[in-house]
């Protein structure tokens, strides 16, 4: 863990610094609404959701773990711009897997947009490889 940063269970009082934190970090978009979205995950494996949480109490990352039972999903892994490459991102991955072993999943999945070239090298580091695989969505519900 790093000094003077928590990792730990999202809570409901956490909801307005995640979404501040996601903005930060460029991961919304108008097609999905963050509140909608961490409504979702509450209902699925809510205590997959983490949070780090420095020691002034301000969130400082966070990571939504998804499994279906074939594959394991990352989603909304955010680092505060603050605070990118000092080793939060990598640790939340760690949590992230750890999480996705003791399931028994044989496989994670994520999504990155293309343009986004610095989380495509972070994950490059860290064992991912770019699959030859487009990524294909309908929406069931519109947000």
């Amino acid at each position: 863990m790093l000094r003077n940063t928590e990792i730990r269970v999202y809570r409901p009082t956490d909801q307005a610094a995640v979404i501040a934190l996601w903005r930060a970090c460029g991961l919304t978009r108008p097609q999905n609404d963050p509140v909608k979205d961490i409504a979702r995950k509450l209902k699925v494996n809510p205590e997959w959701f983490l949070v780090a949480e420095n020691f002034t109490g301000e969130i400082v990352g966070s990571v939504m773990v998804g499994y279906e039972g074939h594959r394991g999903w990352i989603n909304y892994l955010a680092v505060t711009p603050t605070q990118q490459r000092s080793g939060l991102g990598r640790e939340l991955m760690d949590k992230a897997e750890a999480i996705l072993r003791a399931a028994g999943c044989p496989k994670i999945n994520l999504q990155v947009r293309p343009d986004n070239v610095q989380a495509v090298e972070f994950y490059k580091r860290m064992g991912f490889a770019v699959e030859g695989a487009i990524s294909l969505g309908k929406r069931l519900e519109h947000d």
